[in-house]
């Protein structure tokens, strides 16, 4: 019992300093936004690796490209862009426990200095400088989140979605499997075309 009790202060302790580390190190990639009153609406339900490259191929990611994932959890969709495809990205997220980890995991993949991370509500995050959205959130939101995308990204933007759409408000242009995953393709069309 007391080889156990010592294990499990050595492991809390080493957290703890692992914790102390990064805020020494400031997150400079990390703006805290106003913390919520209300829990997330979507759950933190990460997109598998496969779903990842597919979203990003589907889009047509590329360097010149700007990549913001709204909901973006532990940050994986951006980092990928990154890395795998040299563009730049945001992440929006709400809840703060993944946007930790989305922080770290940027610092351990070496693209800290091509992605950042916002918390906030995606409905009040500025998303104009984007050139592929990525969204994996309920169809409801989505929806919601419709006149937002078309009022302030600019015609020719790529938005790629996982799994749920936006149902009937907007048809995808194009659907395509990876592995298990369903992805949506939409491009944004000039002011007034939707």
């Amino acid at each position: 019992m007391r080889k156990l009790e010592s294990r499990t202060i050595v492991l809390a302790v080493a957290l703890i300093s692992g914790c102390a580390a990064l805020e020494l190190g400031g997150d400079t990639s990390l703006t805290d936004g106003v913390e919520p009153v209300f829990p997330p609406e979507v759950p933190y339900f990460p997109s598998t690796d496969e779903a990842v490259e597919g979203m990003l191929k589907l889009a047509g990611t590329g360097p010149s490209d700007v990549v913001y994932d709204l909901g973006c959890g532990d940050g994986r969709i951006v980092i990928a862009a990154a890395k795998d495809f040299g563009a730049r990205g945001v992440g929006v997220e709400i809840n703060p426990v993944p946007l930790r980890m989305a922080v770290y995991r940027a610092r351990r993949a070496g693209v800290e200095d091509r992605v950042r991370f916002v918390r906030g509500d995606l409905f009040d995050a500025d998303i104009r400088e984007a050139t592929v959205v990525t969204l994996f959130l309920l169809e409801t939101l989505n929806r919601r989140l419709l006149p937002k995308l078309m009022k302030e990204l600019k015609p020719g933007t790529r938005i790629v979605a996982h799994r749920y759409g936006f149902g009937d408000d907007w048809p995808p242009e194009k659907t395509v499997q990876a592995g298990a995953s369903t992805l949506y393709l939409w491009t944004v069309p000039r002011r007034g075309a939707l």
